[in-house]
């Protein structure tokens, strides 16, 4: 932790998530930078009003997150990972949240393959059990059943492949690049 620095993880409309529900991760504190040198436009959208200090800013960092029971914060992928398919808007953010609760996925990434009429969602996932010299793959169908659970038909994978890893880039995030 850093001295003076505030994490929140907050809905969209900037509601406390309780622990272990996915929200936007938020910086504020003492250390948080002005805005971003000369780009007004993408300051304003960033460095929003803290709800919470009066005239203080905090920083929308656009990352996935959640409180865990132990205290911790769990990093879940980017937020801003929109895409449209067939006439509807899919974070594909949220599905990586729901995939990454069920017991036995202990990491995912959701990206969308093709063009136009022919784009689809995938969902690559690393399972608990999984090793360096074993993938182990779930039933895709039970998988499909309990993201409909909490998730529209639309925004359910049309495939979901088991990994041995999810692709990083030399920064430490995930490389969706790669899985495109």
């Amino acid at each position: 932790p850093i001295a003076n620095t505030q994490l929140y993880i907050l809905d969209k409309h900037n509601n406390v998530q309780p622990i272990g529900v996915a929200g936007e991760l938020h910086i504020a504190g003492d250390g948080l930078a002005k805005g971003y040198l000369g780009r007004p436009e993408l300051t304003a959208e960033k460095f929003v009003d803290n709800p919470f200090v009066p005239e203080a800013l905090m920083y929308k960092t656009g990352d996935l997150a959640r409180w865990l029971s132990n205290g911790k914060v769990e990093y879940l992928g980017r937020a801003d990972t929109l895409v449209k398919i067939r006439g509807f808007r899919i974070e594909m953010g949220e599905i990586e949240a729901q995939l990454i609760d069920y017991p036995y996925i202990k990491s995912c990434v959701v990206v969308a393959q093709g063009h136009d009429e022919n784009k689809q969602l995938i969902a690559f996932y690393v399972t608990t059990s999984t090793t360096s010299d074993h993938i182990v793959n779930l039933s895709s169908d039970d998988l499909k059943v309990y993201l409909q659970q909490s998730l529209p038909d639309y925004m359910v994978p049309s495939q979901l492949v088991s990994v041995k890893s999810i692709p990083m880039t030399p920064n430490g995030k995930i490389d969706r690049r790669t899985l495109e």
